[in-house]
């Protein structure tokens, strides 16, 4: 299911896969392809690979078709594998842990879901 809300326009910091989850690159206005949990999560690439120093547009409110990284469940709460992939994040959580949303519909490796894209920090009480 794709119902996008807010699309923003970014300058891709690397070659970006379309349908992915993106991070904060090394400058204001620039994204890069997510690498996991531990930073900032700002929303999906759309159905556009990007390359190096072109536009990205970032998905970053509504419903937004991801690639999955894993088995996931709907209803989990989503963060990023090391390929920018939405995978289920582990709960308990171990760690502070970023995710992107949560999952519309359950999946396995390979396939495109829908996330509800809702970026929250899942932070680690001391």
């Amino acid at each position: 299911m794709n119902i996008p809300g807010l699309t923003t326009a970014f300058r891709a910091g690397g070659a970006i896969t379309k349908r992915r989850i993106l991070t904060d690159g090394t400058a204001d206005g620039v994204a890069i392809q997510a690498t996991g949990a531990t930073a900032r999560l700002l929303g999906v690439s759309t159905d556009i690979d990007t390359d190096s120093g072109a536009t990205v547009d970032a998905i970053r409110s509504g419903l937004a078709p991801v690639e999955y990284g894993g088995t996931v469940d709907r209803g989990d709460p989503l963060t990023a594998d090391a390929s920018g992939r939405a995978i289920a994040a582990t709960l308990p959580i171990a760690a502070n842990t970023y995710i992107i949303g949560f999952a519309e519909v359950s999946g396995v490796l390979g396939d495109i879901g829908s996330a509800q894209i809702a970026p929250a920090l899942l932070a680690l009480s001391a």
